[in-house]
């Protein structure tokens, strides 16, 4: 007869298996997703001069991007929902590497601006569809830590693009008749259309589908996911619908939460490559070298934030600390004159609290919203929040153009940090505390989880 404990360890063997399976391959995706959308930055080295463009102008094609990514990613996450992960996410990374690409041809800003939109549009079915995806192989129990891995790819697309972006623009200019910043759009968006081709062949849309799993590895993932739904429909304030999902005060909450979380992080995605520049070399090759130090230390501290919050079962305090910590060094990014250790010192720790409120957050949603209202639910916080994406950019692009003080910028992003923080702690102040089966509890009416 089977014991409690062999059943523990088939669960986790099991586990094991499906996050070796699709964690590698979704990782590497993002890593091409987040490249794709922010090597705009180390283009701004040298496009920006090209073109005639102000730090207001550029900053507003950096964010027009979100203006796409915001109007299609419910319908697209709904779309995912039916047609299934294998026939949408590779599709949509086909079209969004061809644009990518084609933004070589961007010698406009009204060009630009455009291509930048398209380019939201199509990727805007990318990261809600994969954390939607997720929800469709884990219980909550295992959640955080896998999307801090996957979501870890955001750290590691700066730790590994950096460099190649950085050598790009030293070294590319004007080879073939293309200025480096053709080059790199050109040769970041080819990869992420290779990749889209392998999508539709590797995913499986579920554990049903899976040839990968055997039939008892099968039942057991359905066992799991079946108790996991039942759960959920036994909480009040769980929700199932399409529209039980724009209802929840919930749902409105980790907007505003998760709005905070982007401006800081396209905060330190978009002008980090600037701030070195300004204040340690103004060698692209070097500034690509030196970005390496920042995200890979976000990476590595993610990973464990998420690790720590699972074994915790601990979300309240995890996030709102990690939002503090990104507001303090944030701050410290605007002073001028510090040695260059410190400055990279600084500049870690930033992205380290970024990175670490991102591996956090998104357990919360997913783990109360299941059936439509997922899909609907999760894109919802996504596309909202990242409006942040857009104002960040702009906002800051015209503070620059306005005043040369790089502490009115850092000062604006360190607020929106504190922002998210305090609405963390207002919104689950009357939270329960957290039940053995999960980690953290399922909202009372009224309320976010705790922890």
């Amino acid at each position: 007869m089977q014991t409690v404990r062999d059943t523990a360890k088939l669960e986790a063997a099991v586990y094991r298996k499906v996050t070796l399976r699709l964690i590698p391959f979704l990782f590497l995706c993002y890593i091409l997703s987040y490249v794709d959308r922010v090597n705009v930055s180390f283009a701004k080295l040298q496009m920006q001069q090209d073109l005639g463009m102000s730090d207001a102008m550029y900053g507003t094609g950096m964010g027009v991007f979100f203006l796409g990514y915001f109007l299609l990613e419910v319908p697209s996450n709904m779309m995912l929902q039916k047609v299934g992960a294998r026939r949408w996410i590779g599709p949509i990374m086909i079209v969004w590497g061809l644009i990518s690409s084609i933004s070589m041809f961007a010698k406009t800003p009204a060009l630009f601006y455009t291509l930048r939109f398209l380019l939201g549009v199509v990727e805007s079915g990318f990261f809600p569809g994969v954390v939607l995806y997720l929800t469709f192989w884990y219980p909550r129990t295992y959640l955080a830590k896998t999307v801090s891995m996957f979501m870890s790819a955001i750290a590691l697309a700066g730790a590994f693009g950096s460099p190649f972006s950085g050598w790009i623009m030293a070294k590319m200019g004007h080879s073939g008749g293309l200025a480096n910043w053709q080059w790199l759009f050109l040769l970041e968006g080819i990869p992420s259309a290779i990749a889209g081709i392998v999508a539709l062949f590797y995913l499986s849309d579920g554990p049903a589908s899976a040839p990968w799993l055997k039939p008892e590895e099968r039942e057991l993932l359905a066992g799991s996911l079946a108790r996991e739904e039942a759960l959920k429909r036994g909480q009040a304030e769980t929700r199932h619908s399409m529209m039980d999902a724009f209802k929840s005060s919930q749902v409105w909450w980790f907007c505003l939460v998760y709005f905070g979380v982007v401006v800081a992080n396209y905060f330190v995605g978009f002008w980090m490559p600037q701030m070195i520049k300004e204040g340690i070399t103004k060698d692209p090759w070097q500034i690509g070298f030196i970005s390496v130090i920042p995200w890979g230390v976000g990476a590595c501290s993610m990973i464990w934030f998420g690790h720590h919050s699972d074994m915790t079962g601990e979300r309240r305090w995890h996030l709102t600390t990690a939002l503090l910590t990104a507001a303090f060094f944030v701050v410290l990014t605007g002073i001028r004159g510090l040695h260059p250790a410190l400055t990279v010192a600084i500049l870690a720790f930033a992205v380290s609290g970024i990175m670490c409120s991102i591996s956090t957050f998104w357990s919360l949603p997913a783990g109360m919203l299941s059936g439509a209202a997922a899909a609907a639910g999760l894109a919802w916080i996504n596309s909202v929040g990242n409006l942040g994406g857009f104002a960040s950019p702009y906002a800051i692009g015209w503070i620059r153009d306005h005043s040369s003080n790089p502490l009115y910028p850092a000062v604006l992003v360190a607020a929106c940090c504190v922002m998210s923080a305090g609405t963390v702690l207002l919104a689950t102040r009357k939270a329960q505390s957290s039940v053995p089966s999960a980690p953290f509890s399922i909202p009372t009416p009224k309320s976010l989880p705790d922890s």
